[in-house]
Formats: C-alpha cells, sequence, structure tokens
C-alpha cells in the first residue's frame, strides 16, 4: 500500500510538472492579421481575413501546439474599391469559393511541430476549410510575443473549384490559380 501511495504521489509531482510548464498564449485577434494572395491569368488580388481566436501552446519556451479560429464572413479584398471591391467580396464568399453562409469559420489546429532552430519550427497541421481537412505544413517563427507564418493553400482540396484549371478546360484568360497564399502574423 505504501508503494502504491508513493507512485500516485510520484505521478501527481510529474503531472503537475507537466501542466505547470505549458502555457497557453491567446493571440490578440484585434492585432494579429492574416493577409491573402489569390493569382488567375490576368493578375492578381489581395486582401484580409480575421481571426476570432487562437492560443499558441509553449513549454519551456518552445511552441508544442496551437489552434486558431478565423472569421470567413470577414473576408474582404483590399486591392480594388466601389462596386469591383463590393462583387468580388460578394463572389468569395458565394459557394463558388468559401460558402461563408454555411461555413463562417475555418479552423488549424497544429498535429506534429520539429524544432528547426531556435523559434523556428516545422509545422504540420489540419486545416479545415468549408468543413473539409486537409494537412498543411508551414515554417512558423517565433519572436517575444509575436508569431508569423506563410502559407501556400491549394484550394480545390477544399472542394473551391471555380474557374480551376486542373478542373476545368478552355478558360484562357479566367482561369484562377489553384494555390492561394497566406501570411499570418500573430501577436499575444
Amino acid at each position: 500500500m505504501k508503494n502504491l501511495k508513493t507512485i500516485a504521489i510520484a505521478l501527481l509531482v510529474a503531472f503537475g510538472t507537466t501542466v505547470a510548464t505549458a502555457q497557453n498564449k491567446k493571440i490578440n485577434a484585434e492585432k494579429s492579421t492574416i493577409t491573402w494572395l489569390g493569382k488567375k491569368v490576368t493578375g492578381e488580388h489581395s486582401g484580409t481575413v480575421n481571426f476570432k481566436e487562437g492560443t499558441l501552446i509553449f513549454k519551456i519556451g518552445k511552441v508544442v501546439g496551437g489552434n486558431f479560429t478565423v472569421d470567413m464572413t470577414s473576408l474582404t479584398d483590399t486591392d480594388l474599391t466601389g462596386d469591383w471591391k463590393d462583387k468580388l467580396n460578394g463572389h468569395l464568399k458565394s459557394e463558388d469559393f468559401f460558402g461563408t453562409d454555411k461555413n463562417p469559420t475555418a479552423t488549424l489546429k497544429f498535429t506534429r511541430i520539429g524544432e528547426k532552430s531556435k523559434g523556428v519550427y516545422n509545422v504540420t497541421a489540419d486545416l479545415t476549410i468549408k468543413g473539409i481537412t486537409n494537412p498543411v505544413s508551414f515554417e512558423l517563427t517565433t519572436k517575444d510575443n509575436t508569431a508569423t507564418a506563410a502559407l501556400k493553400i491549394n484550394r480545390t482540396k477544399y472542394g473551391i473549384k471555380y474557374g480551376s484549371g486542373s478542373f476545368f478546360d478552355n478558360l484562357g484568360d479566367k482561369t484562377i490559380n489553384d494555390d492561394f497564399d497566406l501570411t499570418v502574423n500573430l501577436q499575444f
């Protein structure tokens, strides 16, 4: 019985130490940014989308996890103005693209993290857009109370095939690249 109590106490101490060294850092959703860039044969469009919430998890000063929720209804173009901007924003939020009425959020959850160098990590995460989840890999750099990442996302893996030359023939100059780029700046 004494050995059992000793083991139980040792487990509690070990578990308590593990929990105590993990630190959840919530992002400041208002100061953190996501910018996007989508390209097509005749040019490109850029814009922003906002975080709803997010957390980076640190243990002994190193990133060990992360979870983020993006407000897809905030998706907006920043290179157009007036009616052209309104039309593009409406189209991007439609079922042709992100279907924000039915899918108002997208999520990202870290699944594997490898430290590349001090403050730099190779991350694999599950990205869910329009209810479809696929793994994505990217490099995350942390410094003080900030983190940055750049991601390339293949939209067709999330059922977004509008204007894709991979699925439709004879699109000519109406062809839209399958990949779009995200630049993420986190503040916490």
